[in-house]
């Protein structure tokens, strides 16, 4: 079901951009959006996973080292490749998986969530990691934030054209005031399906993560501590990576909530609970 989901939101997301490069040159503008987004994912698909290391100066450890050595055992019981594995340089607790598959995937923690949690609680958020691994989340997740990083741009394309009659119908676009409202509009409503597509995401790997570690108890347990600890030591992190840690780093409140990548800590600690007393 969550998987059904996805796939129609990422089909939402997806109209929506060819609908913004319509608005914008009619059937040319609909050809090179097209093209546009699949540039976009492919750059995506090859390199976010370098770019998004590099930015939180992540260094690679070895197998001497305690997370190394849980994510080598998690990921023989869940019979997945092993990931590389890095530690981040920052006291906030948080973690991410990246990479394009999982025979090129990798997992990152802070420094932060290593000094926070016992070793079980530990392995309930890797297990999470590695279940967004298996269901390839990060491909997903990386081809709805380009997408969406392509309607932000062709908004501004048609914010522009708006103010300066560059989308006469004449041309094959719409009137300056659709286009306006195209350009007002778009954005948010791609804003909207990404968060929903993330949060989708994090349920299914709150669930994987559980069945990966053999319980939910620690990684439920985990949450609690990284959602309380995290608002004392926030992540400087990244507006566009917001959606891969285990934790958001913002938090948001009342209309702000809908943009959110991460269901509420006490809904995903209650759906783990759920699980517990299910088996």
């Amino acid at each position: 079901m969550n998987a059904f989901k996805t796939a129609i939101l990422l089909g939402f997301l997806s109209a929506l951009l060819l609908l913004a490069g319509q608005a914008i040159g009619g059937q040319g503008g609909l050809i090179i959006a097209f093209i546009f987004a699949l540039v976009m994912n492919a750059g995506s698909y090859w390199f976010s996973d370098k770019i998004v290391l590099k930015m939180y100066r992540a260094a690679e450890v070895g197998r001497d080292h305690p997370l190394y050595q849980i994510t080598a055992r998690l990921a023989r019981r869940a019979d997945l490749p092993m990931p590389k594995v890095y530690v981040i340089p920052d006291a906030s607790p948080n973690a991410f998986a990246t990479g394009r598959s999982p025979s090129h995937a990798a997992v990152a923690a802070t420094e932060g969530i290593l000094r926070l949690l016992p070793s079980d609680e530990l392995e309930g958020v890797i297990a999470h990691e590695l279940a967004h691994v298996r269901h390839r989340d990060i491909l997903i997740s990386s081809v709805a934030a380009t997408i969406a990083a392509a309607i932000m741009v062709l908004a501004n394309m048609a914010q522009w054209a708006a103010i300066f009659g560059g989308g006469s119908r004449d041309r094959g676009g719409g009137n300056p005031l659709a286009l306006l409202a195209m350009a007002l509009l778009a954005p948010m409503a791609a804003g909207l399906i990404q968060a929903a597509i993330s949060r989708q995401r994090e349920f299914a790997a709150d669930r994987g993560g559980a069945e990966i570690a053999g319980s939910p108890t620690g990684l439920a347990n985990a949450l609690r501590k990284i959602d309380a600890a995290a608002r004392q030591v926030p992540l400087a992190a990244n507006p566009a990576t917001a959606h891969m840690f285990i934790m958001k780093p913002f938090s948001g409140r009342g209309i702000m909530s809908l943009f959110l990548t991460h269901p509420p800590t006490e809904k995903r600690v209650a759906a783990l609970m759920a699980l517990k007393h299910r088996h």
